[in-house]
Parts: C-alpha cells; sequence; structure tokens
C-alpha cells in the first residue's frame, strides 16, 4: 500500500492542503462508569473521517468511533494523537 507524505494510504487523499484550513481540538471526557475518552473535533467536511479514525485507532491500540464531526477514541491519548495528527499536517489547538 503506497503512502502519501502524512504516512496514510494515498487513497485516502491529500491532507496537506485540508489540514491548513482547520484548526482541531483535542480534549477528553468522562463517560459512564468513570470511563475516560479523547475527543478530537474542528473536522471540516472534505476529511473521510472513517479511514482517519480507523488509522487513529491503531496508532493508539485503543476501540473508538465516528460520530458529528468528530473522533472519540478509548482512554486518554491527547498527546499521542496531538502529535500525531501534526505529523499528519493538521493544525492542532493547544
Amino acid at each position: 500500500m503506497k503512502k502519501n507524505s502524512t504516512g496514510l494510504p494515498k487513497e485516502l487523499g491529500n491532507f496537506d492542503e485540508l489540514a491548513t484550513q482547520q484548526v482541531l481540538k483535542v480534549y477528553t471526557d468522562r463517560r459512564r462508569y468513570g470511563k475516560t475518552m479523547t475527543i478530537i473535533e474542528g473536522f471540516d467536511s472534505s476529511v473521510d473521517l472513517k479511514e482517519l479514525a480507523k488509522e487513529l485507532k491503531h496508532i493508539v491500540a485503543a476501540g473508538g468511533t465516528f460520530k458529528d464531526d468528530r473522533i472519540e477514541l478509548q482512554g486518554d491519548h491527547r498527546e499521542k494523537v496531538k502529535k500525531v495528527l501534526r505529523e499528519m499536517g493538521f493544525e492542532v489547538e493547544e
């Protein structure tokens, strides 16, 4: 499988141009029974959230989903996700 400059498969498209147009917010939220979720939001409609969520879940070795124009990962992965998103070319809010 060929990869582009972001490290993602070329079939996903070119994230380099898309990333400069949006600022992502990464934060955690407490869910039922004290479970922590890492939430990534701020994507525009041109990003394939299904494929990006799949790649992020693989990188952090956790479960998760995408819904309502955001990605949710099980556990606290803020620092790792911020680093990976920056490497992909996204601008991440501090």
